[in-house]
């Protein structure tokens, strides 16, 4: 992979020490957001990156991909999921714009990342990773790097985590084809939802639903995404098709994604 991919200006930044790529990596997605939709770079989004530009993020791939870590792409985890890149990281983060001491749902753990950029920003972080062996991995790592305000459990993320509902936030990194209702009634009145919604792998967009004081809902749309499927109760079934719902009004006028 290394070898088909690092060549010319990427060869170059690769042999940049990992600090100087981060920093790069922050750089080039503030650019990107504001060059997309500049109404979606404010203070909560400088927020993300400021934890993404402290953040080790070789710590939460694999090792055949640390050379990669700051490059902005997923990458394979193992059993079938992968950690998100760095930029749809920011931008949905960003999206919860999380209030000072919140309480955050984190459904689809993988490998930590998302709950390790949470963690600065939130009181608690609750995380469910439905893979056993990936909740075990994330939860051993997170330790070890020091997030002690961060609790991973292996479970059905589509249930949400109602024993510590209501949440002030809830982030998802599993596409579905309608929004989990368990995840809306364990949002707080005003509280937001962050995920990728779509009749079909080829039709998501990332989706904020908001939830208003008398228990409904808005959304508006980040624009379209890819996720891995969202496995348990909330899988689509096989063969769902459908095209990108464009009723969805956009969050900031155009599209992020």
């Amino acid at each position: 992979m290394l070898e088909v991919v690092a060549q010319g200006p990427l060869r170059a930044e690769l042999a940049k020490p990992l600090a100087v790529q981060r920093a790069d990596m922050v750089a080039r997605i503030r650019a990107d957001v504001r060059a997309a939709a500049p109404s979606a770079a404010g203070p909560a989004l400088e927020r993300a990156l400021a934890v993404e530009a402290r953040l080790p993020r070789e710590e939460f791939v694999q090792p055949a991909g640390r050379k990669l870590a700051y490059v902005d792409l997923p990458q394979d985890i193992g059993f079938g999921q992968t950690i998100s890149d760095p930029y749809i990281v920011a931008i949905m983060t960003a999206a919860l714009d999380l209030p000072p001491d919140a309480t955050v749902l984190d459904v689809g753990t993988g490998s930590g990342y998302q709950a390790a950029v949470l963690s600065p920003l939130a009181r608690q972080v609750w995380s469910i990773e439905i893979v056993e062996p990936l909740a075990r991995s994330a939860a051993a790592r997170l330790r070890r790097l020091g997030y002690r305000n961060v609790e991973v459990r292996s479970g059905d993320g589509y249930a949400g985590w109602p024993e510590h509902a209501p949440f002030d936030a809830i982030v998802v990194a599993a596409g579905a084809a309608a929004i989990p209702t368990p995840l809306v009634d364990q949002l707080k009145p005003g509280g937001r939802l962050v995920m990728p919604i779509g009749p079909s792998f080829a039709s998501e967009q990332i989706l904020v639903v908001t939830k208003q004081p008398d228990g409904s809902t808005t959304r508006c749309s980040l624009g379209p995404a890819m996720f891995v499927d969202l496995t348990g109760r909330g899988q689509a079934p096989a063969g769902t098709r459908g095209l990108l719902d464009r009723t969805i009004p956009l969050c900031h006028g155009a599209p992020v994604t």
